[in-house]
């Protein structure tokens, strides 16, 4: 099962995606994608690592290409918690060892690989695309890049749920079991 959670900056997105996981039983791996660079960076990662604390979860960091994840994680997981796809799109544009251009495409392929290997993934991403504003054209190509991943993983994903400000909204739910999560 893949599960698709989206929500804006601080809307509790990553507490609910990690309450998912903790319900699917088995081994959780958090999949840290966000790279230490900078004091905002370490405190974020930081705070995430304090936030799972005496939860379990195993952590393996991965920056670039998700599917080489298989490599280093093997069979030591049932539920992957990838976190978060604004980081890795953004590690994939700008990384030198990153795929570049078409970094939307090439994650969500590499999603698609990893999820015939493991009996669930959750998958965190940001909802960025409210503000209206106008950026400069790389941070508008990167947007891009990030709105076509969400696309293509809310098409291919067996749920999909949007935290507003702590409260999760289901948007899709084919197998029913969030629904029963949820309430």
């Amino acid at each position: 099962m893949v599960i698709l959670i989206i929500g804006g900056s601080a809307s509790g997105k990553s507490e609910f995606a990690e309450r998912i996981c903790t319900l699917t039983g088995g081994q959780v791996a958090y999949i840290a994608t966000m790279q230490p660079f900078g004091k905002d960076a370490q405190y974020r990662i930081a705070r995430h690592l304090k936030l799972r604390e005496r939860k379990g979860f195993l952590t393996v960091e991965q920056y670039t290409d998700i599917a080489k994840l298989r490599n280093a994680l093997r069979n030591r997981a049932q539920t992957l918690l990838i976190e978060c796809m604004s980081n890795l799109c953004a590690n994939e544009m700008f990384a030198p060892e990153g795929v570049g251009a078409d970094a939307g495409e090439w994650i969500a392929e590499g999603i698609e690989t990893l999820s015939r290997y493991y009996q669930n993934i959750v998958i965190v991403t940001n909802e960025v695309f409210s503000d209206g504003a106008q950026y400069d054209s790389e941070t508008m190509r990167y947007l891009e890049q990030l709105g076509k991943l969400n696309r293509l993983l809310a098409k291919r994903a067996d749920g999909v749920v949007e935290v507003f400000y702590g409260i999760p909204q289901i948007l899709k739910d084919e197998t029913g079991w969030l629904k029963e999560v949820i309430q």
